[in-house]
């Protein structure tokens, strides 16, 4: 049956049809638009995995017969196999001077002379490095969730880049502050100025109901919503779920399948998801937790692993803690937003810890 004998007059002007008599709602531009994008990262993640696998995999040593038909096969597929297969074996070369190199606070290693024989050591050390190397590949240099920021821009009304505070007004003359790799959709009607947070964090500061505008302004995240009772306040994401923090008047914090409601007032804080519902966040100072706004980022005994996620908002090149006991050394300072290449150099030194830069990430240990 072809798609004209399938639809109703009233299809071709709003979207729907019948198949076998049963209404069917045919997707919207921008439902398609969604799902194009999100095909075409999901496809990129996979070339990505791919290489890297490879890499892994070539590693080892020359591959037999059989290997290197599949290996030509796999190139010969898509014109990005090669260009990723080569990013993943760079990178996977570089990494392996890790396992050469000593941890933070440890003395220099001896190493044995240029012309020693130790093929098979070397070998082995790369073996075993295999697995957990690849994960850190996968994950943290090749960037499986990369794809994230650039699809922002595409599905949101407003998105921010790597690196970048913006600042938007909405049609009610509300502003908005994106932090880095943020972005929202508007989703004003004539009964409600709803505010989608799909990334990051973001500060309102809303214009107040009176005159003419008798809308309440409300910011969706993480299935709960956020009701402006005052003027200025922070949406961010955190773990599955989201955070709120008033920086004046007050706000109604709502969960959805969670009765009722929780009032924050200026300087209150709280986080909700769908196992824990809504929870104070005690001790947090909204001044420091918004300092991006200002363009730094402050911390105040913080462990290095903390500051190393806060920090990889901001960068496209990853910072990756591989030393344990490195990750729990406590980091206090201003970092300039502008100038955090050189934050990193400060961190490096003070801590006395060694550095590797690879295509995609520098590593600290």
């Amino acid at each position: 049956m072809s798609c004209s004998a399938c639809r109703t007059g009233r299809g071709a002007t709003d979207g729907w049809f019948t198949v076998n008599g049963v209404p069917e709602r045919q997707p919207s531009y921008n439902e398609k638009r969604e799902t194009d994008v999100i095909s075409q990262h999901l496809r990129e993640q996979q070339i990505r995995e791919e290489a890297a696998d490879w890499a892994v995999r070539l590693s080892q040593g020359d591959p037999d017969p059989a290997t290197a038909e599949a290996l030509a096969r796999w190139c010969q597929a898509d014109p990005r196999h090669p260009e990723a297969l080569a990013f993943a074996q760079a990178t996977w070369d570089a990494l392996g001077q890790l396992a050469d190199e000593p941890a933070a606070g440890e003395p220099p290693r001896r190493r044995a002379p240029r012309d020693a024989a130790r093929p098979a050591t070397r070998t082995r050390r790369r073996w075993r490095w295999a697995s957990g190397v690849a994960v850190l590949l996968l994950v943290a240099v090749l960037g499986v969730d990369a794809g994230r920021p650039l699809l922002m821009p595409l599905l949101a009304d407003y998105a921010s880049g790597t690196g970048e505070v913006r600042r938007v007004t909405l049609p009610d003359g509300s502003e908005v502050e994106l932090d880095s790799r943020s972005a929202i959709d508007v989703l004003y009607s004539d009964g409600e100025r709803r505010v989608r947070l799909l990334a990051g964090e973001a500060c309102f500061s809303v214009a107040p109901m009176g005159g003419d505008e008798r809308r309440p302004f409300v910011v969706e995240s993480a299935g709960g919503t956020t009701r402006a009772l005052g003027t200025r306040f922070l949406v961010g994401e955190r773990g599955q779920g989201a955070w709120v923090g008033v920086l004046e008047h007050s706000v109604a914090v709502n969960l959805e399948g969670v009765p009722g409601e929780r009032v924050l007032s200026e300087g209150q804080s709280a986080r909700y998801d769908r196992t824990q519902g809504i929870q104070p966040l005690l001790g947090l100072d909204l001044q420091r937790a918004s300092s991006w706004r200002r363009g730094v980022l402050v911390f105040d005994r913080v462990p290095l692993a903390e500051v190393a996620e806060q920090l990889n908002r901001y960068r496209t090149r990853r910072l990756v803690v591989t030393d344990a006991r490195l990750a729990r050394r406590e980091v206090s300072g201003v970092f300039r937003l502008d100038i955090l290449d050189e934050a990193l150099d400060t961190l490096t030194h003070e801590l006395h810890a060694q550095r590797l830069d690879v295509p995609g990430a520098t590593f600290l240990y």
